[in-house]
């Protein structure tokens, strides 16, 4: 095994600015969630130009290749849809320039997130010069509509591909470190009904605006008191919007809505999170609401699910991460840092909903996700092509 960790290491090397070159081509294309489709026909492109065994876009958008026909399956994820560019006077380089330099690849997607395809496309490339053929299958999935709705891509895959793998590589940014878990999320819209009135005689009505700001007040303090994890942290609530209605500018408001970010620790879940906001509302004509995220694909596909995206850990001790750290050492001559992620991921479906075995290993610094002058050095799409064909190897050991 030890010529293959030098081998490995050599070929990820030599394919950097393979690797670079594909990431710049991938960035150059806009992939807004649910509008993915040119993005994918090039990383479908790529990945057949890179010799894998299959490729295909199943009804939902996602691309997926394949290499090896084992018993044992293993999927290596990366969303390639990102978010808008936002104001282009913060940016100091064209966000859709896919410009390298300076040991970077710059531009929209370079870390959030297809730093990561684009790097695994590469290990795809490496698997086929070494002539990998063990009992082992890997799908390389680029997934779509993450960014609206974390998890819903691999609903579809597990549901409908009924593609079910033993373990789930992510590969959002970690900066080179190994992740294996998250706080979960969920959103939550609460409904206030009121009862208007002239606005000169507010006395006679019931002011929905005046509930929903209670409650708002309450809400800030619930989020002083909830749980935490010494893993994961602490979790949270905040609102994010609220909006009324009345019959007119010179009437009291009869109704008023806010909606609620809730960050989900272990521990906390869906019920206890409603149940919380329902013990502020008791006696209020007002009701909690779970919404459901319900848009069409760029294929034309709608497929739905609640916006509840569960807490997830993987255990330190599980053979999955075991594997992700035996492969770090084995590459890099080093421990890897064994961390999580401040945000939400796909991960949420894989182990939050199925429990399957999630890690994280990602090019990239996340706190440059979202933000202007995003960019990914090229030594971390090296490295991470490197791992993520080495925990192949290592897997399939």
């Amino acid at each position: 095994m030890e010529n293959i960790w030098k081998k490995i290491n050599e070929l990820s090397e030599k394919y950097s600015d393979y690797t670079a070159g594909n990431l710049s081509r991938l960035i150059r294309i806009k992939s807004l969630t649910a509008h993915e489709k040119d993005v994918q026909m090039e990383l479908k492109r790529q990945m057949e130009e890179a010799g894998f065994d299959q490729v295909f876009i199943d009804g939902m958008g996602n691309v997926i290749g394949r290499i090896g026909q084992g018993r044992k399956i293993l999927a290596i994820d990366g969303h390639m849809d990102t978010v808008d560019i936002g104001n282009t006077a913060n940016w100091s380089f064209d966000p859709l320039g896919g410009e390298i330099r300076d040991g970077y690849v710059h531009g929209r997607g370079s870390v959030d997130q297809k730093g990561g395809p684009a790097a695994f496309v590469t290990a795809g490339r490496i698997l086929k010069d070494m002539g990998f053929d063990k009992d082992l299958t890997v799908f390389f999935v680029g997934s779509v509509m993450e960014e609206d709705c974390d998890g819903l891509c691999w609903k579809y895959i597990i549901e409908e591909d009924k593609i079910v793998p033993d373990v789930v590589i992510l590969t959002e940014p970690t900066n080179l470190n190994l992740y294996r878990g998250q706080r979960g999320r969920m959103e939550m819209r609460v409904h206030f009904h009121g009862r208007s009135s002239h606005g000169s005689a507010p006395e006679r009505g019931v002011n929905a605006i005046y509930m929903a700001s209670r409650v708002a007040l309450e809400i800030e303090k619930l989020n002083e008191r909830l749980a935490n994890d010494e893993f994961l942290g602490k979790g949270s609530i905040t609102i994010t919007e609220i909006i009324s209605g009345s019959p007119s500018l010179c009437a009291v408001s009869d109704y008023s809505r806010i909606h609620i970010d809730r960050r989900l620790t272990m521990g906390e879940t869906r019920e206890t999170a409603m149940r919380e906001v329902e013990e502020l509302i008791k006696g209020m004509n007002a009701n909690v609401e779970l919404p459901d995220y319900r848009e069409k694909a760029y294929t034309g596909l709608e497929y739905a699910m609640e916006k509840y995206y569960p807490t997830w850990k993987t255990p330190d001790d599980h053979a999955s991460v075991r594997t992700g750290i035996v492969t770090f050492k084995k590459l890099f001559g080093k421990e890897p840092v064994v961390d999580k992620w401040t945000f939400s991921t796909n991960g949420i479906m894989t182990c939050g909903i199925f429990g399957i075995p999630t890690i994280g290993f990602g090019p990239g610094n996340e706190v440059l996700a979202h933000a202007p002058d995003e960019k990914v050095p090229v030594s971390d799409l090296v490295a991470a092509s490197a791992f993520y064909a080495g925990y192949v190897f290592e897997m399939a050991e």
